[in-house]
């Protein structure tokens, strides 16, 4: 059992739309074997769409009612949610405190980092053999980390969160994987119905909300982008 179920509110956003976002997109049906982002995962930045998509988050957040407004905000220390973090909260009156955690940053692919599919059975055959076998939620990557992994760095995260802000109103700034993993954890999923949920792109700003009824977190929304 998560000791997340002790918050009132728990909110999770992905960040909003990066350079990479675009660079895959770009590549995606071609014969690229690299997505060709140059930075290293932690410095990927916004595209100015994703700043744009930043501060209607941040307005959206400035409108909810006050009981419903997070009272903390945690984000992956990566540059695009660090950034949709503070773009968003720049909106929203008052000042509401902004942690940084490195248990939220994106999944580490390892050796796997800036390849596109057809990349990962051109250079590496043996591994994309060994993913098909495995599965993608066990397959670990050389060097990188396995769904399970987050999993457990998120049950870590989520015990000292509620160590720190019981009953309270929490909004997490991360990463798509780190959101399909929390909705792993928080409704206790199997390991098939987490990957069903995860064949859908988690949208760029996006939010999944989950609310204490007294007796455990439930679900509100997932993946909703209507305020964009």
């Amino acid at each position: 059992m998560t000791r997340v179920d002790a918050l009132q509110w728990l909110n999770l956003v992905r960040h909003g739309e990066s350079t990479a976002n675009v660079a895959y997109r770009e590549v995606l049906g071609t014969d690229a074997e690299e997505s060709g982002v140059a930075e290293r995962d932690a410095d990927v930045p916004l595209s100015e769409t994703g700043r744009g998509q930043a501060a209607t988050l941040g307005r959206w957040l400035a409108a909810l009612p006050e009981d419903q407004r997070p009272t903390l905000v945690v984000a992956s220390p990566f540059l695009r949610t660090l950034d949709t973090a503070r773009i968003a909260l720049a909106q929203v009156p008052g000042e509401t405190e902004l942690r940084v955690d490195e248990r939220l940053r994106d999944r580490d692919q390892g050796v796997l980092e800036g390849l596109t599919p057809r990349g990962v059975k051109a250079r590496f055959p043996d591994e994309a053999s060994r993913m098909r076998r495995l599965g993608k939620f066990y397959y670990r990557p050389p060097g990188g980390e396995a769904w399970t992994d987050l999993a457990l760095r998120l049950r870590s995260f989520y015990r000292d969160l509620e160590a720190d802000a019981p009953g309270g109103r929490v909004l997490v700034v991360a990463h798509d994987a780190i959101v399909v993993m929390t909705r792993y954890l928080v409704e206790r999923l199997s390991e098939s119905e987490v990957m069903e949920i995860e064949k859908a792109p988690i949208d760029n700003c996006s939010v999944s909300r989950w609310r204490h009824d007294g007796a455990a977190l439930r679900p509100i929304s997932f993946n909703d982008s209507a305020h964009l």
